[in-house]
């Protein structure tokens, strides 16, 4: 039961899963310790250092974590690990003599927190796979609608949502094969003791039976190890998965980042979900605030800062190992998990309830797209023989005429002013201009490029295993 009454990290209760508090859970953890205990007993077992019925004995306790029992032990020796090998031992009256055999903590703790960055990027992966699916389907809907565009935050020209989305769909996509990357070359540091020199093991087994013993260890847990290790595997490892992580976070952010934007009242185009008895403002009831925008861009903004702690640990990792990296480690991998976790469910929710105001789009287009339609008409005139320049400066002053207008709060005059132009209807011709202001006109191949882009990645993640 949660206690209330004391600090609780958000990340305990509010933010993440259940699914990967789980993962990186005391408990879990002492779990996986035991499951690499046994492990490395099955295989001193076969290879005739210990008996079979030590093997059976430890592994039928295997899950009897008790973690109370171990934190009275750890009071008194100040060592969680080896409080957690002396409750163990304690249920196994025959195997708990001959567990840790050789062993150092690393060779225990660095495989179990691999375990656990796996578990947790399976997770992370399968969630990014869900936001993929429901932003294409939001893409292919929305491929031909139009909307205007912005550069430097001011109207440009016409694009459509679809191909909008697409660009974040990209990205995602990019941080998705990012993480399969990161996941497939996860290593664990193996069985080398205290130093890296597997000596402890040496002198148990023979030097001449060292590679089948990490060999068979490596199956009996199903990872791969590294070759050379100091006492822990390289932090560079963690620092590569969580700056993966960080990259995630820097796409949701941007996402998030426009979405406040686009959903400001003066644009108004798009919409996050507002649930009917949701609270926007305790001083002002008609608020509806961008919550789950904002809370996207302030944990993306937290987890970007992890790498940088990473970073420090793998290069302050003196000689074979230091311990400074130990306390800072409790917090930095399940916290960058179960940030980029909450980051992912806040996104699904973003996209599955994600409202799109087509009219305030189609507003938007009338009030700018008109001046999106100057240089296709400079370009027609100049076709027809006309002057660039001279029809450059015609043309600026009619769009400044029309830029007054619009600020008046007026609707946008320069389709007219242009048809009324005694140069540019000669030239062109009044059912030419409609023609070169009609903006579905003017948005090249990006709505096939969008359904292409839905296409492949639709593909991809349906068919890609990692």
């Amino acid at each position: 039961m949660t206690d209330y009454e004391s600090y609780l990290s958000p990340f305990s209760w509010r933010y993440g899963s259940d699914e990967m508090r789980s993962i990186w859970s005391e408990a879990h953890k002492r779990r996986l310790w035991r499951r690499i205990w046994v492990a490395l007993a099955k295989v001193q077992s076969d290879l005739g250092l210990i008996s079979s019925q030590q093997v059976s004995e430890l592994y039928s306790h295997m899950n009897d974590v008790d973690v109370n029992r171990s934190l009275e032990i750890e009071a008194e020796i100040h060592h969680d690990l080896m409080a957690e090998l002396k409750a163990f031992a304690e249920q196994c009256p025959a195997g708990g003599g001959v567990l840790h055999l050789g062993a150092t903590s690393a060779d225990i703790e660095d495989n179990a927190d691999v375990l656990r960055v796996r578990e947790s990027l399976d997770l992370i992966i399968s969630g990014l796979t869900s936001v993929l699916e429901l932003l294409i389907a939001k893409i292919e809907q929305y491929a031909n609608t139009p909307l205007m565009a912005f550069t430097h935050l001011q109207p440009a020209e016409p694009s459509t949502l679809g191909y909008r989305l697409a660009m974040y769909a990209q990205d995602l996509l990019s941080d998705w094969n990012d993480l399969r990357r990161a996941r497939r070359q996860l290593r664990g540091k193996g069985f080398k003791g205290a130093v890296g020199t597997r000596a402890s093991y040496a002198d148990l087994l023979g030097i001449e039976r060292l590679g089948e013993f990490e060999t068979q260890l490596s199956i009996e847990l199903e990872l791969p190890f590294f070759e050379i290790t100091g006492q822990t595997y390289p932090r560079k490892q963690d620092y590569q998965v969580v700056s993966v992580l960080a990259g995630l976070g820097a796409t949701l952010y941007k996402f998030a980042f426009d979405l406040r934007f686009l959903q400001s009242p003066p644009i108004g185009e798009l919409s996050e979900p507002f649930g009917s008895q949701q609270v926007g403002s305790s001083a002002m009831p008609f608020k509806r605030n961008p919550i789950h925008a904002e809370k996207i861009d302030s944990l993306a903004r937290s987890l970007a800062n992890m790498p940088r702690l990473a970073w420090d640990n793998a290069a302050h990792s003196l000689l074979e190992r230091t311990l400074d990296d130990s306390a800072n480690r409790r917090t930095l991998l399940p916290e960058s998990f179960l940030n980029s976790d909450e980051l992912l469910r806040t996104a699904i929710r973003l996209i599955k309830g994600l409202q799109v105001k087509e009219a305030a789009m189609r507003r938007n287009l009338d009030v700018y797209g008109s001046f999106a339609a100057s240089e296709r008409i400079l370009m027609a005139a100049v076709k027809t023989g006309a002057d660039r320049q001279e029809m450059h400066e015609r043309l600026r002053r009619l769009s400044m005429r029309a830029w007054e207008a619009v600020q008046r709060g007026e609707a946008n005059p320069l389709p007219k002013l242009l048809a009324r132009d005694e140069e540019f209807s000669h030239m062109l011709g009044s059912e030419v201009i409609s023609e070169l202001f009609d903006v579905s006109r003017h948005l090249g191949d990006a709505p096939q490029r969008a359904h292409a882009l839905a296409k492949s990645i639709r593909e991809m993640i349906h068919l890609v295993e990692y």
